[in-house]
């Protein structure tokens, strides 16, 4: 296949074509100089954005969330060795799985482990074919810093299986469960759902992880129709050696689940845990774990609310209901920052930061962005305003580190 046409990449990068182009043709070149000649085929993949929703999904509950306009993009070729062979740009050593010999793969080492229990799961659990391939991988999307470019990494393996080896076949629930498998068991990383979801299917979307399903729905929403932007920062502080402080926010809220009665939170209420709270609270002796229980009810309620403004109409609710938000994410959750290391506060800083210059405007909206802890922000700026904020903003942090963005509506896709 030739490298995607202008036309054919406007339907997905809109303005952004031209430079679109230079790089699928990078990939073309790329792939070439390590692989050689080859008939090749081109996919992409969006990162995330969460709108509404902060760590709800691993508890069977709802997320308001979109794909934004970085991405993660290859140029592939199918062979008929068994070998899976990704070359990603900037990073210096192949990932190379042979499909015949799955269990050879080691557990956490990064991608490698990745690609190897995502092959696992389409097989294996969920009866899907594999096979050989090689490719060339490029991202926009910010490494280790809540926009999921792990999962945007994941579902573009996930298009790659689909379309060389299953006739597009395999649906965007099983892109994401392949995906949260590979995280679970060969990364030792408990995550849920919702960041595979909102990279593979593409636009605005409401989703329901509630009873063991993967529920969603579209929903027509851009924050270009209120006015604004999405500006994404990146507090500089990564999210890789934080699996632990992820992996307390699902654990403590099942801990609160099982005196409720249930697996997760979404098996049971809030006004169940209010009826039991003190009996709870003398019980399991962890405060921070019901207030992130009352968050997981809170933060539901939230997103069920956006919803139904959005369906009737009432767009220019959202921006208060993110706000309520993100404040329930600092207090409630506790995921602004690591407990154990309370100097380092680079979300709180940027957050600061942020709400000074939307005070001193009269509109916008800031919030932590994501698995939290560090990483990015998000900011929904007048667009009026949002030239004066990158600039303003990257005084403190870098103008590099601030990234203005929409919402993608195509998601893990074969571009042709």
């Amino acid at each position: 296949m030739a490298v995607p046409s202008v036309a054919v990449l406007k339907e997905i990068y809109k303005d952004q074509a031209d430079e679109a182009k230079a790089r699928y043709e990078n990939l073309e070149r790329s792939f070439g100089e390590h692989f050689g000649a080859a008939e090749l085929t081109y996919f992409s993949a969006p990162g995330r954005t969460e709108i509404i929703g902060n760590h709800t999904d691993h508890n069977g509950g709802k997320i308001l969330a979109a794909s934004i306009t970085m991405d993660t993009i290859a140029a592939a070729a199918a062979t008929d060795d068994g070998v899976v062979t990704i070359i990603s740009e900037g990073y210096p050593d192949p990932i190379v799985v042979d499909t015949n010999h799955l269990e050879a793969v080691p557990k956490c080492k990064g991608s490698l482990s990745l690609v190897g229990g995502m092959l696992k799961a389409a097989r294996d659990e969920f009866g899907y074919q594999i096979g050989g391939f090689r490719a060339y991988v490029s991202t926009q999307v910010i490494s280790s810093a809540g926009v999921s470019s792990s999962a945007s990494f994941e579902m573009l393996v996930c298009a790659i299986l689909n379309e060389f080896f299953n006739g597009g076949k395999i649906d965007y629930a099983h892109y994401a469960r392949i995906g949260q498998y590979a995280e679970n068991k060969f990364w030792d990383k408990a995550s849920g759902l919702m960041d595979q979801m909102a990279c593979a299917v593409g636009g605005t979307i409401y989703l329901d992880f509630g009873g063991g399903e993967v529920k969603y729905e579209k929903v027509d929403f851009g924050f270009d129709q209120l006015g604004c932007d999405l500006v994404i920062v990146n507090t500089g502080k990564g999210h890789a050696d934080l699996s632990a402080e992820y992996s307390s926010i699902p654990e403590e809220m099942r801990l609160v689940a099982k005196e409720l009665g249930g697996e997760n939170l979404c098996d049971s209420t809030e006004e169940a845990l209010l009826a039991k709270l003190p009996q709870i609270r003398a019980k399991i002796g962890n405060d921070r774990a019901i207030l992130r229980a009352l968050h997981y009810y809170e933060e539901c309620r939230r997103v069920e609310d956006a919803v139904a403004a959005l369906r009737e109409g009432r767009k220019d609710e959202i921006l208060g209901i993110i706000r309520e938000s993100g404040n329930s994410s600092w207090k409630w959750l506790q995921n602004a920052y690591v407990a154990a290391d309370p100097k380092e506060q680079s979300i709180p800083y940027a957050l600061a930061l942020s709400e000074l210059f939307m005070k001193k405007k009269g509109r916008g909206v800031c919030r932590l962005h994501g698995g939290g802890f560090a990483g990015v922000i998000a900011c929904i700026t007048a667009k009026q305003d949002t030239a004066e904020f990158v600039s303003y903003l990257g005084k403190y942090l870098g103008e590099g580190n601030i990234h203005v963005m929409g919402i993608r509506q195509k998601g893990a896709i074969t571009v042709k």
